[in-house]
């Protein structure tokens, strides 16, 4: 078994007042995501009720931690198989299964990164070989237990 490493992380709701949680329509849930050192978060609640939807869900930043983690996973793999990376860009789609309350459990994830490499001669094969890879180290991805799927796609080359 390996070492152990822990993270910190403040949520801080913002959108108190003197009345609280007096009325379930009644209060904001506008909060703050903090990391020590780093910019903050702003962020609310998923649900239509009192929503600030240009702040940040916890949804749409679980969905991007796991896009994310997979993405790094994959340069990693990419550099250790001296294959140079240009770009990477992902769009990913998570689905969430709505039952009592209004909530539910995430179904799967479908990430869908966009990789642009040095070499126009990386094969098809040698892509998804290191997506592959890159999906079996991700320690997000598999810390779910829900599918997540990496469905590459395929980026032109340009033509001469």
């Amino acid at each position: 078994m390996g070492g152990l490493l822990t993270y910190d992380v403040t949520v801080d709701w913002t959108g108190a007042d003197e009345r609280g949680t007096a009325s379930y329509t009644g209060y904001s849930r506008d909060h703050e995501v903090r990391v020590e050192g780093k910019p903050t978060l702003l962020a609310t609640s998923d649900l239509k009720v009192r929503t600030d939807v240009s702040r940040h869900r916890a949804e749409e930043l679980f969905l991007g931690s796991l896009a994310q983690a997979q993405m790094l996973w994959f340069l990693r793999t990419a550099a250790k198989r001296d294959v140079v990376v240009t770009s990477y860009a992902d769009k990913a789609t998570g689905t969430q299964r709505v039952e009592g309350a209004g909530s539910g459990p995430f179904v799967d994830v479908v990430l869908r990164p966009h990789v642009t490499y040095a070499d126009p001669g990386i094969t098809e094969e040698l892509a998804a070989r290191l997506h592959t890879e890159a999906r079996e180290y991700n320690h997000l991805a598999r810390s779910v237990t829900f599918p997540v799927h990496v469905e590459p796609v395929a980026v032109p080359l340009p033509t001469a």
